[in-house]
């Protein structure tokens, strides 16, 4: 099973982004058809940031590219990724500050860590936290992916936030997907969209514990399979705030910053992530001292 996976992840890895994403738009739209479940939630999750319904009809397509463009990034030749904003990456790193890049379920999230260590990771390399996926035939795809050049994983254990706190004393970078629901006793019930949602405490803990500076970051997919635009954000202190030490309220800092983000792009959004659902039972104790 594992070897025959394998081996149409690599067949498609050589195929053309553009027919990769016209794959993947038939089969989001398919699963949206074929599953209620899903379609209740991406369409209620759409509805509570006051979305029109054919904005959230847009999302069902790009959720799929989302699935169907994993192959070429995985396993197939770079593709093209610009950059808006990485003046701010380049403004952090001459101050020798470690930079905590903060993206949400927005777009393309696999690429901005890849571009950034295409572009930035020879001099500081990024580390990203990483789960590893519960099926045998994934776990080593995406393992074997996310360990690149300028590109280095953290298990979420103990040792790994200890990793990721040394990497951002030493002034490298370390991306987080602070939208995605930790398990129980590593998160807060903070509003997002108007709903509280479960929140990890460990993104602004990770930024006080390193004195870092603070991106927001997310990777636009272009249309026609022309590639992916990284857009970088500095944290707006003016609007939501200066990051607080307090978890609720930075958590709520950060859903704002990150509800602001969707809103730039909210067909790319991906609403049928579970992101309301009870955590799961506490499974390691994110502590960030140093």
């Amino acid at each position: 099973m594992t070897s025959f996976v394998h081996f149409i992840f690599r067949s498609l890895s050589v195929l053309p982004l553009s027919l990769l994403h016209a794959l993947g738009w038939g089969l989001g739209w398919l699963s949206f058809l074929l599953s209620p479940r899903y379609r209740r939630r991406l369409l209620a999750h759409a509805k509570l940031a006051g979305l029109p319904v054919g904005t959230a009809l847009a999302s069902v397509g790009e959720a799929g590219k989302l699935v169907a463009e994993l192959p070429r990034l995985w396993l197939g030749r770079p593709v093209v990724a610009g950059w808006e904003g990485a003046a701010h990456i380049e403004a952090a790193q001459a101050q020798g500050r470690g930079v905590l890049f903060l993206t949400p379920h927005l777009g393309c999230f696999e690429i901005t860590a890849q571009a950034y260590a295409l572009r930035f990771g020879v001099r500081q390399p990024m580390t990203v936290l990483f789960r590893p996926a519960r099926q045998p035939w994934l776990r080593d795809l995406v393992a074997g992916a996310r360990q690149r050049p300028g590109l280095q994983t953290a298990p979420t254990t103990l040792a790994g936030v200890k990793q990721l706190i040394k990497a951002l004393k030493a002034g490298e970078v370390v991306g987080l997907l602070p939208d995605q629901v930790p398990p129980d006793g590593q998160g807060v019930w903070a509003p997002f969209f108007g709903r509280d949602a479960y929140t990890m405490t460990l993104s602004a803990r990770l930024a006080h514990a390193a004195g870092a500076q603070v991106l927001l970051a997310w990777g636009e997919r272009l249309r026609w399979g022309r590639g992916f635009l990284v857009h970088v954000r500095p944290y707006n202190e003016a609007a939501w705030g200066p990051l607080s030490t307090d978890a609720a309220t930075a958590a709520r800092q950060i859903n704002q910053a990150m509800e602001q983000l969707v809103l730039e792009c909210p067909r790319q959004y991906l609403w049928s992530y579970n992101r309301y659902k009870s955590p799961a039972a506490h499974r390691v104790a994110a502590d960030t001292r140093p």
